[in-house]
């Protein structure tokens, strides 16, 4: 009896334990529901306090192609490619094997990259597979296609330095011209995958893709002469320039001809009048003399820069120690972001005018789990704290892929407060859900940080980058 009894209050105790944790994590779950339901509106207020320039004049280089997105493990179970007995670096792929140890290394940790891969029979046999995949979509790619469709859907009047093809064209925003129409396009893959996926024995930490293309015309600038020719007519108030990492690496250049084609890049942004801004961005490059040629024939001659953490990665070693970096943090921590952007400004603000060199007075730098905006107070760069929102805002939109953002399916994962540098004694901010969007002024510049509101039912990551640094863009242009 004295059993019984105890087994029937033992019971009932679990089972009040069991209500009690249900009713817990129910209030704690419509707590955060709540806290990013706040965050959302005041992201919303902060996006709608200002609004593009009318007819906003933007010009972007160089090139074009269609992107085909489609989940790397799935089309590696399509062609029989198995994981890798260890990842490897390589900064362009020969074939299969190599493809499985580079794809590895990037998905290890996380990283988005680019590479090209030289055995074009093989890249073909790639792209006909993934377009038999159900799930694989069909997208415009490119840096400067996708921005520069981006920027004409936010209201700007935009010129792109490329050629498409009829089927390009039609995909693309009423208010982007094309230099002109061509036969075919570069056709670039997006071996995409989700956090937590696994392949074999590795892990992904987070959701990302190895961008790869075997293309002919982009890596050459093609055009570059006749969209500087069309400048002069155009008269932008802005000049973006990006997709230069299909340089890197590039086997089939002749001995000299890479340097001449940059040479050819730098004289256009040299006869660039100094009031029309020059924004570059950057983006996968594993090439050192590819780096150090961009920093003295275009760097140098940008008044603004944009990229992912890897990126800053990338030319916060070069400045600093005179190499780059192959892989960073994918999840890092705003400290370390403040940090490596104010020693990139500090260093790059610096540049004398000679030869109408730039010193650098805008960087965005986004990352998975927020924004970061640096302007130069009395810049032409302007409305930093709505910048950053809208491109908090956009990094969600692109990637659920619909323009309303579900909290349902969305979360953040930045830290409720944050230092803002590395050093010893530097002072807190505090994460609020009603003012996320944190800014103060430092030195000659203003920051403002934003957390992502992170979509947790990825439909795609590729293009994101460029979309939100064009969302970045437009409000300061």
């Amino acid at each position: 009896m004295i059993y019984t009894s105890a087994f029937k209050y033992g019971g009932l105790l679990s089972m009040i334990i069991i209500l009690v944790a249900y009713v817990y994590k129910r209030n704690l779950d419509d707590q955060l529901r709540q806290r990013l339901d706040d965050v959302l509106q005041s992201l919303l207020r902060a996006e709608r306090k200002v609004s593009v320039t009318p007819r906003t004049r933007v010009a972007l280089g160089l090139g074009s192609c269609m992107d085909l997105s489609v989940n790397a493990t799935e089309l590696f179970a399509r062609i029989s490619l198995d994981p890798p007995a260890e990842p490897k670096h390589h900064g362009a792929i020969q074939g299969a094997a190599e493809l499985a140890e580079c794809f590895a290394y990037q998905f290890t940790h996380g990283a988005a990259a680019e590479r090209y891969i030289h055995d074009q029979e093989f890249y073909k046999q790639l792209v006909a597979v993934s377009s038999e995949i159900p799930t694989a979509a069909w997208a415009i790619g490119g840096n400067a296609l996708v921005m520069a469709n981006r920027l004409a859907m936010e209201g700007c009047d935009v010129l792109l330095g490329g050629s498409v093809t009829p089927r390009l064209k039609e995909m693309l925003h009423d208010h982007v011209k094309v230099l002109g129409i061509r036969d075919f396009d570069e056709v670039h893959m997006a071996l995409e995958y989700k956090t937590g996926e696994r392949w074999g024995k590795y892990e992904a930490p987070r959701a990302n893709r190895l961008l790869i293309n075997s293309d002919l015309l982009n890596p050459k600038l093609e055009g570059l002469k006749e969209f500087g020719d069309k400048l002069k007519e155009f008269k932008p108030n802005a000049v973006v320039i990006g997709g230069l990492q299909m340089m890197d690496n590039y086997p089939r250049f002749k001995e000299g001809e890479r340097e001449q084609l940059l040479t050819s890049l730098q004289d256009l942004l040299k006869e660039l009048p100094e009031n029309m801004k020059i924004h570059f961005e950057m983006a996968s490059f594993t090439e050192e003399a590819m780096m150090k040629e961009l920093l003295n024939k275009i760097l140098y001659y940008s008044d603004s820069i944009g990229g992912n953490e890897q990126e800053l990665d990338n030319i916060y070693s070069l400045l600093n120690y005179g190499n780059i970096t192959i892989l960073s943090d994918p999840y890092p921590r705003v400290a370390k972001v403040l940090d490596q952007m104010r020693s990139v400004y500090e260093i790059l603000r610096k540049t004398t005018r000679n030869g109408n060199k730039r010193p650098l007075t805008r960087m965005h730098i986004h990352t998975v789990a927020f924004q970061a905006i640096l302007s130069q107070k009395g810049s032409p760069w302007k409305n930093t704290m709505a910048s950053a929102a809208k491109a908090s805002l956009v990094a969600n939109r692109h990637v659920c892929g619909k323009p309303r953002v579900d909290t349902e399916k969305a979360r953040l994962i930045m830290d409720d407060s944050f230092s803002i540098s590395r050093e010893e004694g530097s002072r807190r901010v505090t994460f609020s859900p009603e003012r996320p969007v944190s800014c103060w002024e430092e030195s000659d510049y203003e920051i403002c940080v934003a957390p992502v509101v992170v979509c947790t039912e990825v439909l795609r990551t590729a293009g994101g980058g460029d979309n939100i640094s064009a969302a970045g863009l437009v409000l300061q242009i």
